[in-house]
């Protein structure tokens, strides 16, 4: 099976029908926040709910589970749940991430292993995997990420044949609505040469706000995928605000503000001691957390008002996508 280079969060439901639209080969991949078993911030989707609504419209898009396990839901758990509940629902790739709780080589490969193997007993037929994180969770070098491989090939016998990608670091992350950090060629290379060593394909995460010639330079380099997701959302959220000023409607981009505010999602993304006390500041905060309350009746009430026509939204969040995809080539 040949997998698709790039990688998209559902932020919301446009960005979805978006890439369903554009019938390019495109990986979704819901976070446990955005989309669970339980729910999420997107839609009021469940991990069956979502699958099922991709699945009758295209049988193109290939559905991973993003930072899947231990830690990565909105209340702490060991994930266990999560994840039967993604096999179940024949996910095509199930990522396992316990490195938020887990920050030691030997027990991040341990509780990998482990649920790996839970996963495979449920279903030893379909249940395929990408191991490792961002470095935003913990970084490690290209031979840390060697012995973690080792280990898991070890742990795993057979079943190391299961994983497909490896995630691995080059020195970016994300800050408000910037690509932050140096890009590490050489680390780049030395650690698709790493996953190559070991069969695997390589990924990058954390490759919103990044200019298309540099990913275009991670893919000369044998980068095999990458993920974008706020970004998109991001990109959604300027759409709405533009409207916002055509319309010269300074009471929505208040109620925006306050409702974001409250909602406290901006701190994930923004240095501590933000102040949002000018318009600059105001306009950041709602960029980088707005698309967490696109399912709320105040986002909705705000659409209406300003009468944006889902169409021509989709259709510009669409040729975004288009943009990314040819980055990747």
């Amino acid at each position: 099976m040949s997998y698709p280079k790039l990688y998209i969060g559902p932020m919301s439901k446009n960005i979805v029908d978006a890439a369903i639209s554009s019938e390019l080969d495109l990986g979704l991949i819901p976070s446990r926040r955005q989309i669970d078993y339980d729910g999420g911030y997107v839609n009021s989707w469940n991990t069956n709910s979502f699958v099922s609504y991709v699945r009758n419209k295209s049988d193109k898009i290939i559905i991973q589970r993003d930072h899947g396990g231990v830690g990565q839901g909105k209340e702490p758990d060991d994930g266990t749940e999560s994840l039967l509940n993604d096999v179940k629902n024949d996910l095509d790739l199930i990522h396992i991430d316990p490195w938020k709780r887990y920050k030691e080589i030997d027990t991040a490969a341990f509780i990998t292993a482990l649920a790996i193997n839970s996963c495979c007993d449920l279903s030893d037929n379909n249940c395929l995997f990408e191991v490792g994180t961002e470095q935003s969770i913990r970084g490690y070098s290209p031979s840390e990420l060697e012995d973690f491989l080792n280990k898991l090939k070890k742990d795993l016998g057979e079943r190391f044949n299961r994983i497909k990608f490896a995630v691995i670091q080059s020195g970016v992350g994300l800050l408000g609505v910037t690509n932050t950090g140096a890009f590490n060629e050489q680390k780049c290379k030395d650690m698709i040469s790493v996953c190559k060593d070991f069969g695997l394909l390589s990924k990058e995460h954390n490759g919103d706000y990044l200019e298309s010639d540099i990913i275009k330079r991670r893919f000369e380099l044998g980068l095999d995928g990458i993920n974008i997701a706020p970004e998109l959302g991001v990109e959604e959220t300027r759409f709405v605000l533009k409207e916002i000023e055509e319309q010269e409607r300074d009471d929505l981009f208040d109620i925006l503000f306050y409702a974001c505010f409250k909602s406290k999602f901006w701190v994930k993304w923004l240095p501590e001691g933000f102040s949002a006390e000018d318009f600059y500041g105001q306009r950041l905060l709602v960029e980088v957390c707005c698309h967490y309350i696109f399912n709320s009746p105040t986002f909705k009430d705000v659409l209406t008002e300003l009468n944006i026509e889902q169409v021509i939204l989709k259709s510009h969040i669409e040729s975004k996508i288009e943009k990314l995809h040819d980055s990747c080539k």
